[in-house]
């Protein structure tokens, strides 16, 4: 076994070596594109374990997504764009800039002290660097689509451009329903995609303005009844010596539907 120190140089090297004309296949082909969905899935992972707390799993995970990053400055190395070096100097002076309470002259005693010293450099930092924007420019991107649309609709909330009640904005689901039906009714997959695009952006209008629980929660729970309730299915079909991938689709809708009742009590 090839023997590497434990360095972000190691890494570089290894990730260049897979790069090379003899070197991975899967790995040459990639490109920064190409390997978003897999610094997405990283970094979802990650989360779920810092929210177990599973201190070797969080190691493990911060380790995918650190070759995730350094896989993006491999290419930006063969395009000659920047070195980690670069990125290290860059990230460094933002620390030291944005903390001037602790490297500058600035004062800061608590938190929120932080957060409004923060938010000043930051609008200063952007003063210097851009004309005036637009609204929506100062909403930043998000990891999650779904994050990034609860911003910018609690942005544009904030100069009052609003629903008035929850009412109106499930009429708005119901017409982006509609309006997707009609879609598919003339085959117009390109309308269709739209469509469903203004159907979520609607429905997390509605999660938004309820105020309660974000997206990212409410679908999580979602995800987990899912699970729950298929696990279910799958054991009740297999106590009844059904085997999943022999089933038909009405099977499985039966025996979904009996978990269901059994959940509600009706069973």
């Amino acid at each position: 076994m090839l023997n590497y120190p434990p360095t972000d140089e190691a890494l570089l090297d290894i990730l260049r070596t897979l790069r090379k004309p003899d070197g991975c296949p899967w790995d040459r082909k990639q490109t920064r594109e190409s390997l978003i969905p897999h610094l997405d899935g990283e970094c979802a992972e990650l989360i779920e374990a810092i929210g177990k707390n599973d201190s070797a799993n969080i190691r493990e995970e911060l380790g995918d997504v650190l070759m995730n990053l350094l896989f993006q400055v491999v290419i930006a190395e063969e395009n000659n764009e920047f070195t980690l070096a670069d990125v290290y100097r860059e990230i460094i002076d933002k620390m030291i800039r944005r903390h001037a309470h602790v490297f500058g002259d600035a004062h800061a005693d608590t938190p929120e002290e932080v957060a409004s010293l923060w938010q000043k450099i930051k609008a200063g930092e952007k003063a210097v660097q851009t004309d005036k924007k637009l609204l929506l420019d100062e909403v930043k991107l998000e990891l999650s689509p779904a994050i990034h649309a609860e911003k910018l609709q609690k942005k544009a909330a904030k100069v009052g451009f609003d629903w008035q009640n929850a009412g109106e904005i499930v009429e708005k689901i119901s017409e982006e329903l509609q309006e997707i039906r009609s879609a598919l009714e003339m085959k117009n997959e390109e309308a269709v995609d739209e469509e469903l695009g203004d159907l979520l952006f609607a429905v997390i209008n509605l999660i938004r303005f309820r105020n309660r629980l974000d997206t990212t929660e409410i679908l999580r729970r979602a995800n987990r009844k899912f699970i729950t309730r298929f696990n279910n299915m799958e054991q009740a079909m297999q106590n009844s010596g059904i085997n999943l991938s022999d089933a038909s689709a009405d099977t499985m809708n039966k025996f979904w539907d009996q978990v269901k009742d059994q959940e509600k009590g009706l069973l």
